[in-house]
């Protein structure tokens, strides 16, 4: 959906090289597009089980230190990041993105209490978390 939002550059592009020089002013307008767009999926925060550990975003954790997982869907999602935030919890959050899950952290020096991550597929990240503590 964003990349289509995101398409309103070629437009903006366009205008804006267009009185500037109007023979490249198409090729301007479609490599600011492709530059914006490539760095956004770029950047863009992932999450994965690999090797015994999961990858969220910058953190990882084994998967030997996690505890009990929660599926959050609209609501619960709202209220774990509304009112029963806590401050020290990790958030891997999409705003596009309304469901999830929740994740306990079971190592007792970690000071972070859970980790929430939005997931298009939250519940195939539950059967790879509980895949790989099996093995």
């Amino acid at each position: 959906m964003l990349l289509i939002a995101l398409l309103l550059l070629i437009p903006a592009g366009l205008l804006a090289v267009y009185p500037v020089n109007a023979s490249i002013a198409p090729y301007i307008a479609v490599a600011l597009y492709v530059v914006i767009a490539g760095s956004l999926a770029l950047a863009a925060p992932t999450i994965a089980v690999r090797d015994g550990v999961l990858q969220a975003g910058n953190a990882r954790i084994p998967v030997s230190q996690i505890g009990t997982t929660e599926l959050l869907d609209a609501d619960g999602l709202r209220q774990i990041l509304g009112p029963g935030a806590d401050a020290r919890a990790y958030l891997v959050v999409r705003g596009y993105i309304h469901r999830g899950v929740r994740i306990e952290i079971a190592d007792p020096s970690d000071p972070t209490p859970y980790w929430v991550l939005t997931s298009r597929r939250p519940q195939q990240l539950l059967q790879a978390l509980s895949g790989a503590r099996a093995a």
